[in-house]
């Protein structure tokens, strides 16, 4: 049995600072059937840091389909590029956004760089091979996650060419869910793939993106976060 994570959730409630719905209905790819996933970011109060235990890096909940980033957390995986912590900060559907959470976006792109394409090919390369893995083992791969392969890659493409990642797909769902019904072959997902990956690895060395994250402008951020958290807890001015 694992400990349940319940005693924390008080800082999703209290304390999230950005709600974003991902997945399928952000990316444009939902159906009638398709769940609503969430994920957030909270900012623990500072003086939680400041004994032997500290708060929780990420909570899973309160809701089904839900995971929340403690701040700092969030930020460090952005710098890394992570394509799900990067695309939280372009969804298309906002659904809570402090003063904090406003400053976090506006901001966005600082956490951006050519480390993208490492991270970007990397999970694209990851997700093929157990598919190639199912398409041996059982004879067809499993159709939605071929989708998704596909779908991060056009995103990691569309970030080393125009220096934002593409979430909603617009004019491309119908092809996509195709791929998701399995009426699109084999040849032609591998002719994709190749396609994109070759893409976005031309893009990456012409595009807009620097080849390094603006750390200071995040970690100026963060220091604020933690000081204005620390002067409210102490009744003092911010």
């Amino acid at each position: 049995m694992t400990d349940s994570p319940a005693p924390d959730l008080w800082l999703v409630r209290e304390h999230t600072v950005l709600s974003v719905v991902v997945g399928s209905r952000a990316y444009g790819l939902d159906t009638e059937d398709s769940d609503v996933d969430r994920r957030g970011v909270f900012l623990a109060p500072t003086p939680l840091f400041w004994g032997l235990d500290k708060p929780p890096t990420h909570l899973e909940g309160p809701e089904p389909e839900r995971f929340s980033w403690e701040l700092e957390r969030f930020c460090d995986l952005a710098l890394q590029a992570n394509p799900t912590v990067l695309e939280c900060l372009w969804s298309p559907l906002v659904e809570t956004a402090t003063d904090l959470g406003r400053e976090l976006l506006l901001i966005r792109t600082a956490f951006l760089s050519r480390r993208a394409h490492r991270t970007f090919t990397r999970y694209a390369d990851s997700q093929f091979r157990k598919l190639q893995a199912d398409l041996r083992n059982h004879g067809e791969p499993r159709w939605k996650h071929v989708m998704h392969m596909l779908r991060l890659l056009l995103s990691g493409r569309h970030l080393a060419e125009h220096g934002r990642p593409l979430v909603h797909v617009g004019d491309l769902r119908d092809r996509l869910l195709a791929v998701r019904r399995g009426e699109v072959g084999w040849p032609e997902i591998e002719r994709w793939r190749a396609e994109l990956t070759a893409g976005m690895e031309a893009a990456v060395e012409r595009g807009p993106l620097p080849p390094e994250p603006d750390r200071r402008r995040v970690a100026a951020l963060l220091y604020e976060a933690r000081r204005r958290s620390a002067a409210r807890a102490l009744g003092v001015g911010g």
